[in-house]
């Protein structure tokens, strides 16, 4: 894809002059106009040695490519994203974060900058506009796992645990549950945010960031936001223990939370929990479900039968397909992204013992296996059998266990 981003870019560009007064506001204006175009979730900007030039990068489905290098402009250009992100442009010593505001529901874009020692380095990132955040249904998720979920979000108490690596959607399907308990809802409810930053608007809940620079943490503010009447609460993510100990507390006087943790699995979310201090008997009554999740990148059309059992990878499949790359996907052999799963149901008994014992990560993972659960390789593996994704792509995502 890389090759096919190039000329892309290349044409995008085609017709500025370097000594037009508007050639770095066009630059940039295009640039996120087609890297929008392009899906890409994340434009990286990296200066290199000498700092008057940029290496560009898009984040499309999850993998970077090089798009171009921006020669002599770079400081000029991370100056007009500052501008456009009403950043300080003079300090270039701190990172700083912003957000470009363009008064379109449909476009968020945040921008991110650090120093380095060639410069500044900016990240933009591109989410899903406020009128575009999915509903459960459009996830993709099996019908089990559906169920699960939403039995999850029926209940009036207890917390939903939404984990996986950085950059595996959980913010979307978080957005997706509140957006679904918004939509179904029969009388008005009060459902609250705190977020770092908010991603998206959602019509209905009240949605707040957090300033931890000003003493305003999410501990502080979930139990400040605990007096508000709250029905439903989102807490961004669980980040330490007394706002793991704050959740799980709220989850027992009769709120529903809904929160996201960084863990590997469904069963090493919940190890992590006890590694932070919340005690089991806390786990055990107030934790509703935990949906680990990964993102794996779906095969293109263009994608080509394996032509040997070494082409699976290990992986104990009846049959695969390999990427190929055509003009459609640009040359990547994927397009688009598949959601891999796992729900662990702590409300069974057998699990329930478990998390009271302080069973390890492997052993609960193994005992919510008997109980039913399919692991998110389990999953992959038949998401490969059914051509979906690929065994290179398994591994690139789950790594060679």
């Amino acid at each position: 894809m890389s090759h096919s981003l190039q000329e892309r870019f290349q044409a995008a560009i085609a017709g500025l002059s370097p000594a037009s007064d508007r050639f770095v506001p066009e630059l940039v204006e295009r640039t996120l106009s087609l890297a929008r175009e392009c899906q890409a979730s994340d434009i990286h900007l990296v200066p290199v040695a000498g700092g008057k030039s940029l290496h560009m990068l898009w984040r499309i489905d999850g993998v970077l490519h090089q798009v171009a290098v921006v020669d002599k402009v770079a400081p000029n250009i991370i100056a007009r994203l500052k501008i456009l992100s009403e950043l300080l442009t003079y300090r270039t010593d701190v990172p700083q974060e912003g957000r470009i505001r363009t008064g379109d529901e449909s476009v968020e874009m945040r921008v991110s900058t650090f120093p380095t020692v060639h410069g500044e380095k900016a990240v933009v990132r591109l989410f899903v506009g406020s009128g575009s955040y999915r509903y459960i249904e459009d996830l993709g998720l099996p019908p089990d796992l559906d169920e699960e979920l939403r039995r999850c979000l029926n209940q009036t108490s207890g917390a939903l645990l939404v984990s996986g690596p950085a950059g595996t959607g959980k913010t979307t399907t978080l957005y997706a549950c509140l957006r679904n308990l918004l939509r179904d809802a029969t009388h008005p409810r009060s459902l609250c945010t705190l977020e770092d930053p908010v991603e998206a608007l959602v019509p209905g809940a009240a949605q707040s960031a957090i300033k931890p620079d000003a003493g305003f943490d999410y501990a502080t503010a979930l139990r400040s936001l605990m007096r508000q009447d709250p029905e439903v609460i989102m807490v961004g993510e669980i980040r330490d223990r007394p706002t793991a100990e704050t959740v799980f507390q709220a989850s027992l006087t009769g709120q529903l939370v809904l929160t996201s943790f960084h863990a590997g699995s469904a069963a090493e979310a919940v190890g992590r929990l006890f590694d932070l201090g919340v005690e089991p008997y806390l786990l055990r009554s107030g934790l509703l479900g935990v949906l680990s999740q990964r993102l794996v990148r779906r095969l293109c059309g263009c994608a080509r039968p394996a032509t040997s059992a070494e082409d699976a990878l290990g992986l104990a499949v009846t049959r695969c397909r390999l990427p190929h790359g055509c003009e459609r996907c640009g040359q990547t052999g994927y397009s688009g992204r598949l959601l891999l799963a796992e729900a662990l149901n702590p409300r069974l008994p057998e699990l329930g013992r478990a998390i009271l014992t302080r069973t390890d990560s492997d052993a609960l993972e193994q005992a919510a296996v008997a109980a039913g659960m399919q692991t998110i390789l389990q999953r992959a593996v038949t998401a490969v059998d059914a051509e979906q994704t690929s065994p290179v792509e398994v591994r690139r995502v789950l790594g060679p266990r």
